[in-house]
């Protein structure tokens, strides 16, 4: 029987260690990404002095988890030169870092010996995977949640062998 996909509150909120997230896609057009994106596209870029103006209930529910103690971390691999929506993330990622997750970059080039997942995904402690399913065309296409020992085994693996490569958010100048 499939587990049933918690939201996002109840899935971070069950993490009592650690919650990694691995993104693989060079671009992504989630429905509530695509006006900030054409808003940077545009030239706007959030301020770091004015928290206020970029804070949002992710970012709140990411300090929340880091401040029970919870570790969250989120690498990413990118193709180089990046794509125009990786460059955008790069440029709004300080605000993850502001909530308390740590965040790095792996060029793709040097992931090539990883065994990797077939999709992006959360691992909560090691113990429960949120997989995160998307469309040719980048759209979200739904969650599935999975507690297989071998997949979560997989995941790990691939999320660490990731995160001693990738390089960190503050050192990583994107090309």
């Amino acid at each position: 029987m499939p587990l049933s996909v918690p939201t996002w509150p109840e899935l971070l909120g069950s993490a009592t260690r650690s919650a990694v997230h691995l993104e693989m896609r060079d671009s992504y057009a989630v429905d509530y990404e695509k006006g900030p994106f054409a808003q940077w596209r545009a030239g706007f870029r959030h301020d770091p002095s004015d928290r206020a103006s970029w804070w949002r209930p992710w970012l709140d529910l990411i300090q929340e988890t880091v401040g029970r103690g919870v570790v969250v971390r989120r690498a990413r691999i990118v193709s180089e030169p990046v794509s125009e929506y990786t460059h955008f993330l790069y440029d709004g990622t300080f605000t993850n870092v502001a909530a308390g997750e740590q965040v790095r970059w792996l060029p793709r080039r040097q992931a090539s010996d990883i065994a990797l997942p077939g999709n992006d995904f959360w691992l909560i402690d090691d113990r429960l995977i949120r997989w995160n399913h998307f469309t040719g065309e980048g759209a979200s296409a739904g969650g599935e949640m999975s507690d297989d020992p071998a997949a979560v085994k997989l995941c790990g693996e691939a999320f660490e062998e990731v995160w001693s490569r990738a390089i960190p958010h503050d050192q990583y100048q994107i090309r």
